[in-house]
């Protein structure tokens, strides 16, 4: 999966530079020449993230992810109030913004097809991410793309804000998420 042209904006928008980004998880992250854009070319059964590893609440975020695969199904995606270590950390507390291409069960624990946000509260297994079970729980699915996954080869947009009392989503320019609560404020990253 590839993302480039991201944006981050609390009233002009400006070019994001990737190069102070971290990655944590087993997966591999390849920084692009130009440092807008990342590719994941290793993905695992625990999640991935690369994130900006500073307070990014009262940001709009604005950019594209290319699913560039056609032999795998799994979550895209993006983090909100994320805190270095909290892929593995038992007071983890943070957003998942994830979208899975196609519904299916793997070890007997069933994942949906479809976009949807989470609250993670606490170490993670591979269950409770891909059933959004345990410590991931699940607040809301997409409004149009709740159980329609993404496609292989293709671009789309997103548009992400994120503030203490609200979060919201859009994908392509329609409004997917848009939740109210108290989110606690940490780093913006793909998962």
């Amino acid at each position: 999966l590839g993302v480039a042209g991201l944006f981050a904006s609390t009233g002009s928008a400006a070019p994001v530079d990737l190069s102070s980004w971290q990655a944590e998880g087993s997966g591999t992250w390849n920084l692009a020449p130009d440092n807008n854009s990342v590719f994941q070319t290793v993905n695992t059964n625990l999640p991935t993230v690369f994130h900006n590893g500073v307070d990014s609440q009262g940001f709009s975020l604005s950019g594209e992810i290319t699913v560039e695969t056609g032999s795998d199904n799994d979550f895209i995606g993006f983090v909100l109030g994320f805190d270095t270590g909290e892929v593995t950390s038992a007071t983890a507390n943070y957003i998942l913004i994830d979208w899975k291409q196609t519904s299916q069960t793997f070890s007997g624990i069933p994942s949906s097809a479809g976009l949807a946000i989470s609250h993670v509260t606490g170490a993670a297994n591979f269950d409770d991410f891909w059933g959004h079970t345990g410590v991931v729980n699940e607040l809301q699915r997409g409004a149009t793309l709740g159980s329609t996954g993404w496609a292989d080869n293709t671009t789309y947009s997103f548009d992400l804000v994120f503030n203490s009392n609200n979060i919201q989503v859009f994908v392509d320019g329609v409004e997917e998420l848009n939740i109210n609560g108290s989110f606690e404020n940490g780093s913006f990253g793909f998962y």
